[in-house]
């Protein structure tokens, strides 16, 4: 499966819920800090209620100016959230189907991979 396989992909709880569409992903690199071809590994996806389309990595940023810029950027991924990989139950025809127990974390990751919340 590649990537854009997943992209736009309607998103729903165990017990049938809507949550939104899969609108980015997001990966880790494993290995040591300056290692080249370190081997990237999904960590899991970025669902939004709202947008149809890719942050582009910006809700990871912290952007604060242009404060016109900022604000868009803020509402744009209001809502979003962060899937880990291990939480997807199943990929069902054109739709991903989250566990029981899944959690849902802020879309912001820190750069070594963890999950911040």
């Amino acid at each position: 499966m590649i990537l854009s396989d997943l992209l736009r992909r309607p998103v729903f709880a165990a017990d049938g819920e809507y949550l939104g569409v899969v609108v980015d992903a997001r990966f880790a690199l494993d290995g040591t800090r300056h290692q080249l071809l370190n081997s990237p590994r999904l960590v899991g996806l970025i669902v939004s209620p709202i947008s149809r389309t890719s942050f582009m990595g910006y809700e990871r940023t912290g952007v604060r100016a242009p404060a016109l810029i900022a604000a868009w950027f803020r509402r744009r991924e209001r809502g979003s959230f962060l899937v880990l990989w291990e939480d997807v139950a199943s990929l069902k025809g054109t739709t991903v189907e989250l566990r029981s127990r899944a959690t849902l974390h802020s879309p912001r990751l820190a750069g070594d991979g963890r999950v911040e919340g």
